[in-house]
């Protein structure tokens, strides 16, 4: 039973952070060293530097841009552009350390299985903000940005302490997201399209110059 508890604990931390970063990196990394720093957790060696002030510091400080940029239509759609280098790489990273030192097979493996987890998480967030910002109206922005890191930073406490009820939850996210994705990159071409059509009537209505005789 040890063993099993151990396991699920691991696969809870592993997967948890990946998935954490995929959305939010900053509050993840924060939320990480202050439950570190509070004793609500023992990090792996690999995962210590996380508690590290200046590297909180950093993380709070890159939390406090992003809070704000995300919650404005069009820029939190350029700062998802953005982060797709940042969060899935570092997604793989905290997957890896939060195996600990075992063996290097066994670290690649969480690598490779974190970076596909971040990537998931981090498509299904940035493609439903692309169509959250077809609607007119901010609050709707707000509403899922402020939710978003609700939703992290309850996730990341709830795979170190509850890592069974976890792993059934992201288990469930994960097959919402092989059944919304396809819908959601639908969307996002059509998205598109409207805004190549509207592009297109408006460089038809320019006035042309006829070139001089």
């Amino acid at each position: 039973m040890d063993t099993l508890n151990q396991l699920s604990a691991t696969l809870a931390l592993t997967m948890g952070l990946a998935w954490a970063s995929g959305i939010n990196l900053y509050a993840t990394l924060f939320t990480l060293g202050y439950l570190a720093n509070t004793g609500n957790i023992t990090l792996p060696a690999d995962l210590q530097i996380v508690a590290d002030p200046m590297v909180m510091g950093a993380a709070g400080l890159m939390y406090c841009i992003e809070f704000f940029a995300d919650k404005v239509p069009g820029v939190d759609t350029g700062w998802d552009a953005l982060h797709t280098f940042v969060r899935i790489p570092a997604g793989a990273m905290l997957a890896a350390g939060a195996i600990g030192d075992l063996n290097p097979v066994v670290e690649l493996t969480a690598a490779i299985l974190g970076g596909g987890m971040a990537a998931t998480s981090h498509a299904t967030k940035a493609g439903t903000r692309v169509l959250i910002n077809t609607s007119p109206e901010p609050f709707s922005n707000w509403l899922a940005s402020v939710g978003e890191d609700i939703v992290v930073v309850t996730g990341v406490w709830a795979c170190i302490n509850h890592p069974v009820l976890f792993i059934i939850a992201l288990i469930m996210f994960v097959a919402l997201a092989i059944w919304l994705l396809p819908r959601i990159w639908s969307g996002i071409k059509k998205v598109f399209r409207f805004i190549g059509k509207l592009f297109g009537q408006q460089e038809n209505t320019l006035p042309r110059l006829n070139p001089p005789q």
